[in-house]
């Protein structure tokens, strides 16, 4: 019997390449996407994406959806709670469920963070990209196949001016050295709107632009 877990989905690049380890690896069965959605505004949380798209990309991928509703202005204890029972939902949906799995890439205490907030549930904390080469890892995400744009930027470590662009070859080129080639350190964040596992494109278009707290910038998809 394979090991059946659930990832943790952002529905960025760093979450593609997680689901795409996870796929190949014969003894593990991914049973579905978990995604945070901040509920007032009907998307993506942190990342600002719709819903609607959200949905678009999980069919596209054949993977059921779990969300985490949140509120616009939440505390980290309420966050935690609303993950704990957004996975003891999906266990009572599937009670063979084993294990949690998470793109994290080198953030040390991201990932300690993960494995305590798992501890004393049954879950195991799974990290399947952890530790590769984030250079390598993000010219392999382009030369698989996969497609994805910049949906938000964060102004103290990038230029506002990326987003909305395509993560290509000319936008790594275009990346200040301070800046991780994955975004690992929160410089910015991805839509991926095609690529290995997807069954076809989620069909998406550039939007408004919109500066928050004045810090994000974030480019919407339509």
């Amino acid at each position: 019997m394979p090991k059946r877990v659930l990832l943790s989905w952002s529905g960025g690049k760093d979450s593609a390449l997680a689901l795409q380890a996870l796929r190949a690896d014969p003894d593990i069965e991914v049973i579905g996407l978990l995604t945070s959605v901040t509920r007032a505004y009907e998307r993506v949380s942190v990342h600002g994406v719709r819903r609607s798209l959200l949905e678009c990309q999980a069919q596209r991928l054949r993977l059921p959806l779990f969300t985490i509703e949140l509120d616009p202005v939440t505390t980290n204890d309420a966050y935690e709670q609303a993950f704990l029972a957004a996975i003891e939902r999906v266990k009572r949906e599937h009670p063979d469920l084993a294990a949690v799995a998470f793109g994290d890439l080198f953030l040390a205490d991201v990932r300690a963070y993960r494995e305590r907030l798992l501890e004393g549930t049954g879950f195991e904390p799974v990290f399947p990209i952890w530790g590769l080469d984030t250079a390598e890892l993000a010219q392999r995400f382009i030369d698989d196949g996969f497609q994805a744009r910049l949906v938000c930027v964060d102004t103290t470590q990038l230029d506002e001016s990326f987003a909305g662009r395509e993560f290509d070859p000319a936008l790594l080129a275009d990346l200040p050295p301070s800046v991780d080639p994955c975004g690992e350190r929160g410089e910015f964040h991805t839509f991926v709107s095609d690529g290995p596992g997807f069954r076809r494109p989620v069909v998406c278009r550039t939007g408004d632009r919109l500066l928050r707290e004045q810090r994000f910038m974030y480019c919407d998809l339509i």
